[in-house]
C-alpha cells in the first residue's frame, strides 16, 4: 500500500510475527481486525429539490464532477439507480478501473458507475482459503447491503420505486448526478482490516472526492484503527471521510469512528411510517409497524402465545431457532420479545414452529423505537409499553388469549419527526473525550434504496422474494446520506477542505423535530443531547451557506495528533511522516479547531479553548456571540464580537468554561449547552458538553 498505509498484509505464524516485532526496522505488527456492517422520502425530508438536480428548484446543482467511493459489500450494477443515461463522459482525471470477475464483466461499468474493485486477501487467509460458498470474489453485491448504500449517495431517478408496494415513488440518492465507485471489502464473515486499507488505498490513487464507509468497529486508539489511519490519509490529499457511527445505541459510550478527521453520523427517522395493528381479545387495539406484503390475516382471530405463559423464560420468549414447541405454537399468533437474534429471523422461527402471525415486542432495551421489518409472515412491532400491556393480557387470559393483525400500508408527514433511533451509537468519545462525538444525525430508519437481486429483502436463506429495492434501518443508512450530501457542497464550492464541509454541515444542523420542539430520543421519548445526535439534524440548504466555517489543516491534525499521549511511533503510524517533532502542540486535544466543543473538568475548574473562524459567507457582516450553559458552569467568550470585512478572513475567539464551586451536578456529571455565532443573516452553532471527573 503506497496511499493508505505504509506497510503490508501477511500471513504470519505466532513465531514469524514475534520475530518481526524484534526487528529494529519494522515498527509494528499487529493482528488483522474485522469490522462490522453497521446495518424515497429522504430527499423531500431534506428539502431537496426532486425534480431538479440541486439543492433548491433552480439550483440544478450538477456535482457530475464530483466522484464518491464507497467501501461495502460491493454493488448491483444492473440496477437502475446506476443508469448513466444523459450522464456527460468520465472525468479525465480518473484513475479507477472496472474489475472484471466472476459474475462482473467489465463492461457493467459506465459513465454513473465509473469504478468497481474488489478486496479479499485478508478475508482468504483469515478463513484459510475456504470461501464461504454465498460469497463472490469480484464487485457483484450478493448482500445487497452495499448497493442500498451506494444509491443512497448518488443513486439516479428511478420512477416507480418500492418495496413489495411499500414507501412507492421516485427514489433518488442525494447527489443523483455524482459518480459512483464501488469498493468491496466486506463479505458474510464481516470487513477485514486489510482489505478496507487496500480499498481506501486504491480509491485515494484513483481519484476519489468523498468515501462513504457504513462500517466499522469498537474503540481503539488511532494508531490502531485501521480505518482512522486510512483515513488520515485520505483526508490529506482533500477526500472527505463520512462514516457511520455504529448501531450499538442507546448503550453509552458505545461509538464507532470516533477520529476527529472522520464525519461520525449517527440515525434519525423521516417522517414516513408503515403501521400495523395488533387488536387483542380484550378489544385493544395497538399500533405498530410492519413491510409484512403477503397474504394478511383478514379478520380472523387467533390464538395469541407467548413463551412461559406470560413471564421472560429463557429463550422461548425470544423466539430463538429451536425454541418454540410447535404442538403449543401451531396456528397461533406468537408474541415474542425483541433482542438477542435478528427480529426477521424471529418470524422465520415462528413460521417455522406452525404458527401464523407474530407480534414483536420490544424490551426496556430498545423501549419505544419501532423499525419496520418485511417479514416472512404476518407480523407487527410494538414498543415496551405496548409490549408490556400485551404480555400482562397474556398472563391474564391464559388459553383464551387472542389477537388479529392487520396492516395500513405507507403514512407520510408523521409527527414528531425527526426522532433520534435507540439504535444509533451514542457518545462520549472514549478514544479522545475532548471531541465529541458523533457529529451529526441523517435520516436512517426505514429508508428505501436499490437492492442486489440475488438477496431478498430479508436476507435470510429462506427469503426467496427478489426486489429491485429494499427497506432498511441503520447508521448504515444515515452515513450515504451525508456523504452526498458532502458531494452537493463539494460541487457547490471545490475549494472547501473537508473539515470546511464538514463544519458547514455542523454548524448549520437543527436541534428539533417538524413539530418545532427539541429533538427526543426514540428510546423512551425523552429529550435527546448531543452525545446522541451530536450537532443535529442535518439541514442541506444552510450547509450550502453557512457564513462561517471552523476550517482545520491537516497540520491541525498532526498538532493534535502531538498532544494525545501516543509514541512518536504512534504518531508516525497515523500521519506517515517520518520526523514529528511536535514543536508545536496543542495545549489539550480539545483545543483542535473543531466545531463543537467537549469540556472536561477534573483536576482544573477552568477550561480556556480557542478557535479560528473563516468567512465563506458576505463581505462585511458583524456576528455576535450567544452562549446557552448550565448554571453549574459559567462561560466567557472574548470576543464577543466578530466583524468579518472580506470574504476568507479569518479571526479568533477565546471561550473560557467556569466549573462553578458547588453547583457540580452530584448525579449525572454531565450537562450540556451551545455557543452560537449569529449575525442578521447567518446563524454558526456549536453544541457543547460538559462532564464532571469524580475527582471534583
Amino acid at each position: 500500500m503506497n496511499e493508505a498505509y505504509s506497510g503490508y498484509a501477511a500471513t504470519l505464524t505466532a513465531s514469524e510475527a514475534e520475530a518481526l516485532r524484534k526487528n529494529d526496522a519494522v515498527f509494528g505488527v499487529y493482528e488483522d481486525t474485522v469490522y462490522t456492517l453497521h446495518t424515497t422520502r429522504t430527499p423531500e425530508f431534506l428539502g431537496l429539490d426532486v425534480a431538479g438536480e440541486g439543492l433548491t428548484a433552480g439550483d440544478h446543482l450538477d456535482a457530475s464532477d464530483v466522484i464518491v467511493g464507497v467501501l461495502d459489500t460491493g454493488i448491483w450494477p444492473e440496477s437502475k439507480s446506476f443508469d448513466d443515461t444523459g450522464m456527460p463522459p468520465v472525468p479525465k482525471r480518473w484513475k479507477g478501473v472496472c474489475e472484471s470477475g466472476p459474475e462482473f464483466p467489465r463492461s457493467a461499468c459506465n459513465n454513473k458507475l465509473i469504478g468497481a474493485r474488489s478486496f479479499s486477501h485478508g478475508y482468504k487467509m483469515a478463513s484459510g482459503g475456504v470461501m464461504n460458498s454465498d460469497d463472490v470474489v469480484s464487485p457483484r453485491d450478493t448482500d445487497g447491503h452495499g448497493t442500498h448504500t451506494a444509491s443512497t449517495v448518488a443513486g439516479g431517478h428511478v420512477a416507480n420505486a418500492s418495496l413489495l408496494g411499500y414507501a412507492s415513488g421516485t427514489a433518488r440518492g442525494m447527489a443523483p448526478r455524482a459518480r459512483v465507485a464501488a469498493y468491496k471489502v466486506c463479505f458474510k464473515t464481516g470487513c477485514f482490516g486489510s482489505d478496507i486499507l487496500g480499498g481506501i488505498d486504491k480509491a485515494i490513487s484513483d481519484g476519489v472526492d468523498v468515501l462513504s464507509l457504513s462500517l466499522g468497529g469498537g474503540s481503539a486508539p488511532y494508531f490502531r484503527d485501521t480505518i482512522a489511519i486510512g483515513a488520515f490519509s485520505a483526508i490529506e490529499k482533500g477526500i472527505f471521510v463520512s462514516c457511520s457511527a455504529g448501531n450499538s445505541g442507546p448503550t453509552r459510550a458505545s461509538l464507532a469512528n470516533t477520529a476527529p478527521w472522520i464525519m461520525t453520523v449517527g440515525a434519525g427517522t423521516l417522517d414516513r411510517n408503515f403501521p400495523a395493528f395488533a387488536v387483542l381479545g380484550n378489544g385493544k387495539k395497538f399500533t405498530g409497524v410492519s413491510l409484512y406484503s403477503g397474504k394478511g390475516m383478514g379478520r380472523t382471530t387467533r390464538s395469541l402465545y407467548y413463551g412461559g405463559n406470560g413471564r421472560r423464560n429463557g429463550s422461548s420468549n425470544l423466539c430463538m431457532p429451536g425454541s418454540l414447541d410447535s404442538s403449543l405454537v401451531k396456528g397461533k399468533v406468537v408474541l415474542c420479545d425483541r433482542g438477542v437474534n435478528a427480529r426477521v429471523e424471529k418470524g422465520e422461527v415462528v413460521k417455522e414452529a406452525g404458527g401464523v402471525g407474530m407480534i414483536l415486542a420490544n424490551t426496556a432495551a430498545s423501549g419505544e423505537e419501532l423499525v419496520a421489518d418485511s417479514h416472512l409472515l404476518p407480523a407487527v412491532a410494538v414498543g415496551m409499553k405496548m409490549g408490556d400491556e400485551i404480555r400482562e393480557y397474556v398472563r391474564s387470559a391464559g388459553n383464551k388469549a387472542t389477537a388479529v393483525l392487520s396492516f395500513g400500508g405507507t403514512v407520510l408527514n408523521v409527527r414528531p419527526s425527526p426522532v433520534v433511533a435507540a439504535f444509533s451509537s451514542r457518545g462520549p468519545n472514549m478514544v479522545t473525550p475532548q471531541i465529541m462525538k458523533p457529529d451529526v444525525i441523517g435520516p436512517g430508519v426505514n429508508i428505501l434504496a436499490a437492492w442486489s437481486e440475488i438477496a431478498g429483502p430479508t436476507g435470510l436463506e429462506k427469503d426467496t422474494r427478489k426486489t429491485q429495492f429494499n427497506i432498511m434501518s441503520g447508521t448504515s443508512m444515515s452515513c450515504p446520506h451525508i456523504s452526498g450530501l458532502a458531494a452537493l457542497l463539494k460541487a457547490a464550492h471545490p475549494e472547501w477542505s473537508p473539515s470546511a464541509i464538514k463544519s458547514a454541515l455542523m454548524t448549520t444542523a437543527y436541534n428539533h423535530d417538524n413539530m418545532l420542539k427539541p429533538l427526543r430520543d426514540a428510546t423512551d421519548g425523552s429529550l435527546s443531547n448531543p452525545w446522541a445526535h451530536g450537532a443535529g439534524h442535518v439541514d442541506p440548504h444552510k450547509a450550502l451557506n453557512p457564513g462561517l466555517v471552523y476550517d482545520i489543516s491537516i497540520d491541525d491534525y498532526v498538532t493534535f495528533l502531538c498532544a494525545l499521549d501516543y509514541t512518536p511511533l504512534h504518531r508516525q503510524i497515523i500521519a506517515k511522516r517520518p520526523n514529528i517533532t511536535c514543536s508545536r502542540k496543542l495545549a489539550d486535544p480539545g483545543d483542535l479547531n473543531y466545531p463543537s466543543f467537549s469540556v472536561l473538568f477534573g483536576k482544573s475548574r477552568t477550561i480556556r479553548y480557542t478557535r479560528e473562524l473563516t468567512n465563506v459567507g458576505a463581505a462585511r457582516t458583524l456576528y455576535q456571540v450567544h452562549v446557552d450553559a448550565p448554571p453549574t458552569v459559567g462561560v466567557k467568550v472574548r470576543p464577543s464580537r466578530l466583524l468579518f470585512r472580506s470574504v476568507g478572513e479569518k479571526k479568533k475567539y477565546t471561550v473560557i468554561f467556569i466549573a462553578r464551586k458547588g453547583k457540580t451536578a452530584p448525579t449525572t456529571k454531565s450537562a450540556f449547552g451551545s455557543l452560537l455565532w449569529t449575525s442578521k443573516t447567518y446563524q454558526v452553532r456549536s453544541p457543547v458538553s460538559f462532564t464532571w471527573s469524580p475527582a471534583m
